[in-house]
């Protein structure tokens, strides 16, 4: 009886040892972190850093209006520690994902803390918002203290690390957006008309002090027709706008109709270059991180309107 209680005291030691030595492994291991967009990505990449792998399901070019997860997708969520998506129904389609999947895993709208009064509303009973908060590097600057509270409780020994690399990324994109208000102040006032292929630089106009006018709607979902072509060429060629811009995520066929418009009305109007709107740009191309994106989107406003 002895030996026998013996054993049970060692293997019980064995046992504790062995879940001790587990927790201690998932401590030190690297958090897996799923993301829906490449903006939102980036952003975990710069709070977690070294600490989290990122994975984000949307590449360049993509439109998360769009977007259907495809089975892929669906075993990358599965697997994840943390799900970040943007929220305000950007992802429309996944929605219902990830309501399933945060009964239990951590699934977080990195829009979740934003003071609503901010967000620019598109109906009388705001109910409705624009979601592409990344277009004012100050409110999407705001998401950062999100994705450093969510990595801090997933992993708290890391703590210090977070909140250094949070502050870190916080100053720098308070520099970006002081930039870029200096930059597209260079665009003199007459000049400073953004037209686009979707509705999605209004936080841009806003914070930047630069008049926006999108041929589709804030969702791509919506397809625009004869009239919005219409409106928006009676527009450009009464006020004699002599920039249009393509965006990387939406077919160039939208504005190259706006385009022929204007010019069967004898009105020129080029088109300015490519925005990234919704989607960051390649790897490689400079716009392949947000303040890549941001400061390429900058250069190619103020070229065109200049």
């Amino acid at each position: 009886m002895k030996s026998v209680a013996v054993l049970t005291i060692l293997i019980l030691g064995l046992s504790l040892v062995s879940c001790s030595t587990k927790q201690d492994s998932n401590q030190d291991s690297k958090l897996y972190v799923v993301t829906t967009t490449g903006m939102i990505g980036d952003l975990a990449r710069n709070v977690g850093r070294e600490l989290i792998t990122v994975e984000s399901l949307m590449g360049p070019g993509v439109d998360p209006h769009l977007y259907k997860a495809s089975q892929g997708d669906i075993g990358k969520l599965s697997k994840s520690d943390v799900i970040f998506y943007n929220g305000l129904h950007l992802e429309g389609k996944m929605v219902d994902i990830f309501e399933k999947m945060s009964r239990q895993k951590t699934v977080v709208p990195v829009s979740r803390d934003i003071d609503r009064k901010k967000l620019r509303a598109l109906d009388a009973n705001k109910s409705i918002v624009d979601p592409h908060i990344w277009f004012d590097v100050s409110l999407w600057r705001e998401t950062i203290p999100v994705v450093q509270g969510v990595l801090t409780e997933k992993n708290p020994q890391h703590a210090q690390a977070f909140r250094e690399n949070a502050q870190r990324y916080s100053e720098k994109l308070d520099s970006l957006y002081h930039w870029v208000k200096f930059e597209i102040a260079q665009i003199p006032k007459p000049q400073r008309v953004l037209i686009t292929a979707h509705d999605a630089f209004g936080y841009f106009g806003l914070a930047y002090e630069i008049e926006v006018h999108g041929l589709q709607g804030i969702s791509t979902v919506a397809e625009y027709g004869v009239n919005d072509v219409t409106n928006l060429v009676d527009l450009i060629v009464g006020r004699g706008i002599k920039a249009a811009f393509v965006e990387t995520s939406v077919p160039q066929r939208s504005i190259e109709a706006v385009v022929a418009g204007c010019r069967a009305r004898g009105h020129e109007v080029k088109i300015g270059g490519s925005l990234y709107s919704d989607a960051m740009g390649q790897p490689g191309s400079g716009a392949d991180n947000y303040i890549g994106m941001v400061t390429a989107n900058v250069n190619t406003i103020v070229s065109a309107l200049k």
